[in-house]
Protein backbone atom coordinates (compact mmCIF):
# COMPACT_ATOMS: atom_id res chain seq x y z
CA UNK A 1 0.00 0.00 0.00
CA UNK A 2 1.32 3.62 -0.74
CA UNK A 3 -0.17 6.84 0.00
CA UNK A 4 -1.21 9.04 -2.35
CA UNK A 5 -2.46 12.35 -1.65
CA UNK A 6 -4.17 14.62 -4.05
CA UNK A 7 -3.25 17.97 -4.57
CA UNK A 8 -5.24 20.55 -2.80
CA UNK A 9 -8.05 17.89 -2.28
CA UNK A 10 -7.83 19.28 1.39
CA UNK A 11 -8.11 22.44 0.50
CA UNK A 12 -10.95 22.50 -1.55
CA UNK A 13 -13.76 24.22 -0.56
CA UNK A 14 -15.45 24.60 -4.14
CA UNK A 15 -19.30 23.34 -3.80
CA UNK A 16 -20.57 25.70 -0.89
CA UNK A 17 -23.61 23.72 -0.70
CA UNK A 18 -21.45 20.50 0.87
CA UNK A 19 -19.68 22.94 2.86
CA UNK A 20 -22.42 24.44 4.73
CA UNK A 21 -24.14 21.15 5.01
CA UNK A 22 -20.85 19.56 6.51
CA UNK A 23 -21.04 22.65 8.63
CA UNK A 24 -24.24 21.73 10.23
CA UNK A 25 -24.11 17.77 9.62
CA UNK A 26 -25.28 16.56 13.25
CA UNK A 27 -22.85 13.59 14.77
CA UNK A 28 -24.64 10.39 15.03
CA UNK A 29 -25.80 8.91 18.93
CA UNK A 30 -22.92 8.98 21.37
CA UNK A 31 -20.01 11.09 19.06
CA UNK A 32 -19.04 14.42 19.25
CA UNK A 33 -18.29 16.57 16.19
CA UNK A 34 -14.34 16.25 17.20
CA UNK A 35 -14.88 12.57 15.96
CA UNK A 36 -15.63 13.64 12.34
CA UNK A 37 -13.16 14.32 9.91
CA UNK A 38 -16.24 16.44 8.12
CA UNK A 39 -13.91 17.13 4.82
CA UNK A 40 -12.56 15.94 1.18
CA UNK A 41 -11.72 12.45 1.26
CA UNK A 42 -9.15 11.02 -0.26
CA UNK A 43 -9.02 7.60 -2.51
CA UNK A 44 -6.66 5.38 -1.41
CA UNK A 45 -5.14 1.35 -1.88
CA UNK A 46 -2.53 -0.33 -3.86
CA UNK A 47 -1.01 2.23 -6.77
CA UNK A 48 0.38 -0.57 -8.60
CA UNK A 49 -3.21 -1.96 -8.40
CA UNK A 50 -4.67 -3.37 -12.17
CA UNK A 51 -8.17 -2.60 -10.39
CA UNK A 52 -9.93 0.52 -9.54
CA UNK A 53 -13.79 0.59 -7.98
CA UNK A 54 -15.24 3.78 -8.11
CA UNK A 55 -18.26 4.75 -5.57
CA UNK A 56 -20.29 7.55 -5.67
CA UNK A 57 -19.76 9.62 -2.27
CA UNK A 58 -18.68 9.77 1.29
CA UNK A 59 -21.23 8.76 4.01
CA UNK A 60 -22.42 10.97 6.22
CA UNK A 61 -21.10 9.07 9.27
CA UNK A 62 -19.20 6.63 7.56
CA UNK A 63 -16.38 7.84 5.15
CA UNK A 64 -17.58 11.64 6.40
CA UNK A 65 -16.52 10.40 9.66
CA UNK A 66 -13.47 8.31 9.50
CA UNK A 67 -11.73 10.00 6.55
CA UNK A 68 -11.32 6.85 4.75
CA UNK A 69 -13.94 5.65 1.59
CA UNK A 70 -16.61 2.53 2.77
CA UNK A 71 -15.11 2.99 6.34
CA UNK A 72 -17.42 3.04 9.32
CA UNK A 73 -20.99 2.47 6.95
CA UNK A 74 -22.92 -0.32 6.02
CA UNK A 75 -21.73 -0.37 2.58
CA UNK A 76 -18.22 -1.60 3.68
CA UNK A 77 -19.83 -3.83 6.39
CA UNK A 78 -20.72 -5.63 3.83
CA UNK A 79 -17.68 -4.94 0.72
CA UNK A 80 -14.51 -5.42 2.75
CA UNK A 81 -15.09 -9.25 4.16
CA UNK A 82 -16.19 -10.28 1.11
CA UNK A 83 -13.14 -8.30 -0.40
CA UNK A 84 -10.81 -10.39 1.84
CA UNK A 85 -12.16 -13.03 0.56
CA UNK A 86 -11.21 -12.36 -3.08
CA UNK A 87 -7.93 -11.89 -2.24
CA UNK A 88 -7.70 -8.11 -2.49
CA UNK A 89 -7.79 -7.18 1.21
CA UNK A 90 -5.51 -8.36 4.33
CA UNK A 91 -8.76 -7.74 7.03
CA UNK A 92 -12.28 -8.39 7.18
CA UNK A 93 -12.94 -6.29 10.12
CA UNK A 94 -12.65 -2.78 9.14
CA UNK A 95 -13.34 0.18 11.32
CA UNK A 96 -10.98 3.04 11.37
CA UNK A 97 -8.47 5.01 8.81
CA UNK A 98 -5.77 3.35 10.95
CA UNK A 99 -7.08 -0.32 11.48
CA UNK A 100 -4.14 -1.82 9.45
CA UNK A 101 -6.29 -2.47 6.16
CA UNK A 102 -4.12 -2.63 3.54
CA UNK A 103 -5.60 -3.38 -0.45
CA UNK A 104 -3.61 -5.56 -2.95
CA UNK A 105 -4.37 -4.96 -6.71
CA UNK A 106 -7.10 -2.62 -5.84
CA UNK A 107 -7.00 0.99 -5.61
CA UNK A 108 -10.77 2.20 -4.10
CA UNK A 109 -12.15 5.86 -4.25
CA UNK A 110 -15.53 7.50 -5.20
CA UNK A 111 -16.19 9.98 -7.91
CA UNK A 112 -17.57 13.20 -5.81
CA UNK A 113 -14.78 13.81 -2.77
CA UNK A 114 -17.04 14.96 -0.14
CA UNK A 115 -20.54 14.37 1.60
CA UNK A 116 -23.36 15.94 -0.55
CA UNK A 117 -27.00 16.93 1.22
CA UNK A 118 -28.74 13.35 1.39
CA UNK A 119 -26.59 11.46 -0.63
CA UNK A 120 -27.16 13.04 -3.95
CA UNK A 121 -24.16 14.65 -5.37
CA UNK A 122 -25.49 17.24 -8.02
CA UNK A 123 -23.98 17.55 -11.73
CA UNK A 124 -22.06 21.09 -10.39
CA UNK A 125 -20.56 18.84 -7.54
CA UNK A 126 -19.69 15.47 -9.97
CA UNK A 127 -18.11 17.90 -12.53
CA UNK A 128 -15.65 19.91 -9.82
CA UNK A 129 -14.32 16.32 -8.30
CA UNK A 130 -14.21 15.00 -11.73
CA UNK A 131 -10.68 16.23 -12.24
CA UNK A 132 -9.27 14.70 -8.92
CA UNK A 133 -10.96 11.17 -10.18
CA UNK A 134 -9.20 11.91 -13.48
CA UNK A 135 -5.88 11.98 -11.35
CA UNK A 136 -6.30 9.44 -9.26
CA UNK A 137 -7.07 6.82 -12.51
CA UNK A 138 -4.00 8.70 -14.60
CA UNK A 139 -1.45 7.43 -11.03
CA UNK A 140 -2.75 3.90 -11.93
CA UNK A 141 0.00 3.02 -14.64
CA UNK A 142 -1.36 -0.33 -14.89
CA UNK A 143 -4.88 -0.18 -14.42
CA UNK A 144 -6.77 -2.53 -16.35
CA UNK A 145 -10.18 -2.56 -15.18
CA UNK A 146 -12.30 0.06 -13.11
CA UNK A 147 -15.68 -0.93 -10.95
CA UNK A 148 -18.37 1.56 -11.11
CA UNK A 149 -20.18 1.12 -8.37
CA UNK A 150 -23.57 2.23 -8.51
CA UNK A 151 -25.44 4.24 -11.72
CA UNK A 152 -23.87 7.60 -10.31
CA UNK A 153 -20.48 6.82 -11.02
CA UNK A 154 -21.28 5.04 -13.68
CA UNK A 155 -22.49 8.34 -15.35
CA UNK A 156 -19.98 10.35 -14.01
CA UNK A 157 -17.11 8.12 -15.22
CA UNK A 158 -18.39 8.25 -18.82
CA UNK A 159 -18.70 12.29 -18.90
CA UNK A 160 -14.96 11.58 -18.16
CA UNK A 161 -14.36 9.08 -20.88
CA UNK A 162 -16.38 11.36 -22.89
CA UNK A 163 -14.25 13.70 -22.10
CA UNK A 164 -11.26 12.36 -23.27
CA UNK A 165 -12.71 10.96 -26.36
CA UNK A 166 -12.75 7.60 -25.45
CA UNK A 167 -16.67 7.29 -25.66
CA UNK A 168 -18.58 9.32 -28.11
CA UNK A 169 -22.46 8.33 -26.57
CA UNK A 170 -23.41 7.70 -23.02
CA UNK A 171 -26.02 5.83 -24.16
CA UNK A 172 -23.79 3.52 -26.27
CA UNK A 173 -22.46 2.23 -22.47
CA UNK A 174 -25.48 1.73 -20.25
CA UNK A 175 -25.48 1.08 -16.70
CA UNK A 176 -26.10 -2.83 -15.64
CA UNK A 177 -25.21 -5.27 -13.09
CA UNK A 178 -22.64 -7.10 -14.60
CA UNK A 179 -22.16 -5.12 -17.97
CA UNK A 180 -18.90 -4.72 -18.95
CA UNK A 181 -17.31 -2.27 -22.05
CA UNK A 182 -14.34 -2.27 -23.12
CA UNK A 183 -12.32 1.60 -23.94
CA UNK A 184 -10.63 2.26 -26.81
CA UNK A 185 -7.47 2.68 -24.23
CA UNK A 186 -7.71 -0.88 -23.33
CA UNK A 187 -9.03 -0.44 -19.47
CA UNK A 188 -12.34 -2.36 -18.83
CA UNK A 189 -15.35 -0.48 -17.33
CA UNK A 190 -17.71 -2.74 -15.16
CA UNK A 191 -20.94 -1.94 -13.66
CA UNK A 192 -21.94 -3.30 -10.02
CA UNK A 193 -25.11 -2.58 -7.78
CA UNK A 194 -24.07 -0.37 -5.03
CA UNK A 195 -23.24 -2.60 -1.82
CA UNK A 196 -25.36 0.41 0.10
CA UNK A 197 -27.12 -1.11 3.00
CA UNK A 198 -30.57 -0.60 1.35
CA UNK A 199 -29.73 -2.45 -1.89
CA UNK A 200 -28.31 -5.78 0.94
CA UNK A 201 -31.70 -5.70 3.07
CA UNK A 202 -34.04 -5.35 -0.19
CA UNK A 203 -32.10 -8.42 -1.38
CA UNK A 204 -30.58 -6.01 -4.93
CA UNK A 205 -27.35 -6.93 -3.40
CA UNK A 206 -25.54 -9.77 -1.98
CA UNK A 207 -22.44 -11.94 -1.04
CA UNK A 208 -23.03 -14.16 -3.88
CA UNK A 209 -23.82 -11.33 -6.68
CA UNK A 210 -20.44 -9.24 -5.44
CA UNK A 211 -18.23 -11.89 -5.54
CA UNK A 212 -19.40 -13.44 -8.90
CA UNK A 213 -18.56 -9.56 -9.93
CA UNK A 214 -15.40 -9.79 -8.93
CA UNK A 215 -14.66 -13.09 -10.37
CA UNK A 216 -15.77 -11.33 -13.13
CA UNK A 217 -13.16 -8.72 -12.65
CA UNK A 218 -10.14 -11.07 -12.24
CA UNK A 219 -11.36 -12.79 -15.71
CA UNK A 220 -10.74 -9.48 -17.36
CA UNK A 221 -7.30 -8.94 -16.04
CA UNK A 222 -4.08 -9.59 -18.47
Amino acid sequence: MTSFRLDGLDRCVHCTRRVAFMAQLAPAKGRLRVDYHNGPVNGFGDLQARICLVGLAPGAHGANRTGRPFTGDGAGDFMYPLLHQSGLSNQTEVISADDGLELHDLYITNAVKCLPPENRPNADEFTACRPYLETELQVLKNLQVIIALGHGAHTSLLKLFQSQGLIKRMADVPFGHGNSFLLPNGVWLIDCYHTSRYNVQTGRMHDTMFLDLLEQVKSLLK
